[in-house]
């Protein structure tokens, strides 16, 4: 059987690596096609109130983030948005630092470029 090929459930997945589908830190043994340097996906689920206080600074890497349901901000050092609509989503590139709070029991989809260590 190929093992270029994968079916899953991203709540069950996400489990194993704090949310992340995708990326360099997938064992190629258990899922060589979610094994990855280019990119990382993460399915994250979020209760309301829930938050990153901690700010993560010099990162990089380029980010998407994408509102599955909820409403969830993100900050950012150079501004703050709010994701209120399903499919609203931010795009934002090296150097910028971040921070986010689930205003309300939030899903979000985060794509980062490329995984690295």
């Amino acid at each position: 059987m190929a093992d270029n090929w994968y079916t899953g459930n991203a709540n069950a997945d996400s489990d194993q690596h704090r949310g992340w589908l995708l990326g360099h830190f997938i064992d190629p043994a258990k899922s060589a096609v979610r094994q990855t340097g280019a990119l990382e996906v993460k399915w994250g689920i979020h209760p309301a109130g829930e938050q990153r206080p901690e700010w993560v600074s010099d990162d990089q890497r380029t980010t998407m983030l994408l509102l599955v349901s909820g409403k969830f901000r993100l900050d950012l050092n150079v501004g703050s948005v709010t994701l209120e609509r399903q499919g609203d989503y931010v795009v934002w590139g090296p150097g910028i630092d971040h921070s986010w709070q689930a205003e309300e029991d939030s899903v979000v989809v985060t794509v980062r470029w490329p995984s690295i260590v």
